[in-house]
């Protein structure tokens, strides 16, 4: 009883620590600094901005392009922008739909569609096609790599190099809205942006002492020349998680770049995953790969779930009814300390529902989305075991090898 007494404390103390002192990781104002904002470097006058080429690798992506692509091709920005999508072996005709909306009058940004080739050795699928991508979009000053069921608001790429410019930022990056439609994309999607945030501090990423790397890989706005500094995106050739790992290139020594990553709702997915099947697909293609394919990681990580989500929840049910039915100073502790840790963790979770403009009172709800999590990253080690790790859309992506 005493162990588990000293569990359900230290479960509080780990919330009251993670709501005070983990980097603010649950505030979602951390948003695109606006023009005004202080800067080392001034925005750019009128005629002086730099060159922009969004790069879009795309499979079978013919049935969503519509809903995306004439968004960005529409953006209006005051320098060149083109856009090159990459078709990485499509078999529904997404080149000829990309081709189609191009064309269309009306259009401010220059579209261009090429036929990506198969992977080369030691390179996973999208890293491959985003390198065809830049390699086909020439001379530019900035790379904007995004993914085709991305949609952006009005405006958007302006303000993307506007705040990249001021802040001399060479990697800005924005957390797309991910859409919250069906019921169960209303339970998984905004807890799997608090896990990303809870894992990667929006905050200590744009800090730049900080060690913090991440980038959210439906926006990423990249200067050019860093990139090239950095060894390309050859250095990352075999990143199933391209986002994180293009994040850590750039971050860290010997480029050293300032990066910043924060929230948006003028960025947004379009993407829908009416059924739990396709979310779960979508965690548990990628969960075993942030655990570098090691068994005592994953352990740690469902223990520590366990620990922090599920504890203080059934302690402090279970200590309250201990009390009702008579219990001592245990039953107490248990459900002081198991309520508590349970109310803090209700707190954190609330700003990232009112972003996705979800009832608060699903936050109580948050054990039981961290529980299906743990059944999602076990299934991951399952699938990497059983040869079908990183899947999508028919193609299984090799396990990178092990760094040092």
């Amino acid at each position: 009883m005493l162990i588990l007494v000293a569990a359900c404390v230290l479960a509080a103390a780990a919330w009251v620590y993670l709501l005070a002192g983990h980097g603010g990781y649950w505030r979602t104002g951390c948003r695109l600094p606006g023009p005004a904002a202080a800067s080392p470097a001034p925005a750019p006058d009128p005629g002086t901005w730099p060159s922009v080429v969004a790069v879009i690798p795309a499979r079978d992506e013919a049935a969503i392009l519509p809903e995306t692509l004439p968004s960005l091709l529409a953006q209006e920005y005051p320098g060149q922008f083109a856009v090159v999508l990459v078709d990485d072996g499509s078999s529904d005709g997404t080149a000829a739909v990309a081709g189609s909306l191009g064309g269309k009058p009306g259009v401010a940004g220059v579209s261009r569609a090429i036929a990506g080739t198969p992977p080369a050795a030691g390179w996973a699928g999208k890293v491959w096609a985003m390198a065809q991508g830049v390699a086909a979009a020439g001379e530019c000053d900035y790379l904007l790599f995004t993914d085709a069921d991305i949609a952006f608001a009005p405006g958007s790429v302006r303000e993307l190099v506007r705040a990249a410019i001021a802040g001399d930022r060479a990697l800005l990056s924005q957390m797309a809205l991910l859409r919250a439609q069906t019921r169960w994309e209303r339970w998984i999607v905004p807890a799997f942006v608090y896990f990303f945030a809870q894992l990667y501090p929006f905050r200590r990423v744009g800090r730049p002492g900080s060690r913090t790397a991440a980038a959210a890989g439906g926006c990423m706005l990249v200067r050019r020349d860093t990139l090239a500094a950095a060894g390309g995106l050859e250095r990352v050739a075999g990143a199933r998680i391209d986002d994180i790992a293009l994040a850590r290139l750039l971050k860290r020594p010997p480029a050293a770049a300032r990066c910043w990553l924060g929230f948006t709702t003028q960025v947004c997915s379009r993407r829908p995953y009416p059924r739990l099947a396709g979310l779960w697909a979508l965690v548990a293609r990628s969960a075993y790969t942030q655990l570098r394919y090691s068994p005592v990681l994953l352990a740690g990580v469902v223990a520590g779930l366990a620990w922090l989500y599920l504890l203080p929840p059934v302690a402090g049910l279970a200590g309250l009814a201990a009390l009702a039915a008579g219990g001592g100073a245990a039953a107490a502790w248990c459900a002081g300390a198991g309520l508590t840790g349970w109310a803090v963790m209700t707190v954190t979770y609330v700003p990232v529902l009112r972003l996705y403009r979800l009832s608060p009172l699903r936050a109580p709800g948050l054990p039981f989305v961290a529980l299906l999590y743990a059944a999602m990253t076990v299934d991951s080690a399952r699938r990497h075991y059983a040869g079908h790790g990183g899947e999508w859309k028919g193609r299984t992506v090799p396990a990178a090898p092990r760094s040092g």
